[in-house]
């Protein structure tokens, strides 16, 4: 892979809720097939503090930071397993419109905010009203040994999206992820409703990572 964009995902918090994979198929683009987990389909939501977006070789004092809270499933496609997302909240308007010409992500602008102590990470996102996040996290033990169920849901290194009404994907690299153990002491959120994807659950996880330094490939048809 040849990256084309650099930074970091800082501080990044993960919320997995499943669901029956058919309410998921139904919501995926041909050439997509969900990827299941022992029969369970999963939503994730990933709040977190995107830090030094730039282009190759620019350093990265010169890159731009913001909030941002993605709404997503895992699938397989025609080059692996990756990443489906149904929405992508951001703080800058400019990532915004980037992401949506070159990438074809549905990306949204809304007010946001994330506040990080040693002990405890706050996200808070605004979508004008019409989808909203308030999630604090106590940040807890390191996970020394993953389980299968948390390697799958975190190590995802492909994303898929349509620009226009081509299917495209975009190779992610990134050192594994040291995931941390997290504990909710607020949640409030209306992302899967506006996306049309809450769906009742048995299971809810939630995780917590400092973050890693993230590189983003050209999109391509597939």
């Amino acid at each position: 892979m040849v990256p084309v964009m650099l930074q970091r995902w800082h501080e990044i918090s993960f919320v997995h809720w499943s669901c029956d994979p058919a309410l998921l198929q139904l919501r995926l683009p041909r050439g997509l097939q969900l990827d299941d987990f022992d029969g369970k389909g999963w939503i994730g939501l990933t709040p977190f503090l995107l830090v030094g977006l730039r282009p190759v070789l620019v350093p990265r004092v010169l890159g731009i930071s913001f909030p941002e809270t993605n709404l997503r499933t895992y699938v397989r496609g025609p080059n692996g397993p990756g990443i489906w997302f149904f929405s992508l909240d951001a703080a800058r308007l400019t990532a915004v419109a980037g992401a949506r010409a070159t990438y074809g992500l549905p990306y949204y602008w809304s007010d946001m905010e994330v506040r990080i102590s040693a002990e405890e990470v706050l996200y808070y996102s605004n979508r004008g009203g019409r989808a909203r996040v308030r999630i604090r996290v106590a940040k807890e033990n390191p996970i020394e040994n993953r389980s299968a169920l948390e390697t799958f849901l975190t190590e995802r290194y492909r994303l898929y999206s349509l620009l226009g009404s081509r299917l495209i994907s975009a190779e992610v690299r990134h050192p594994p992820w040291k995931l941390n153990q997290a504990r909710l002491l607020e949640f409030e959120e209306t992302l899967r409703r506006a996306a049309g994807v809450e769906f009742p659950s048995s299971d809810f996880l939630v995780h917590h990572s400092g973050g890693v330094d993230t590189k983003i490939g050209l999109p391509h048809r597939v």
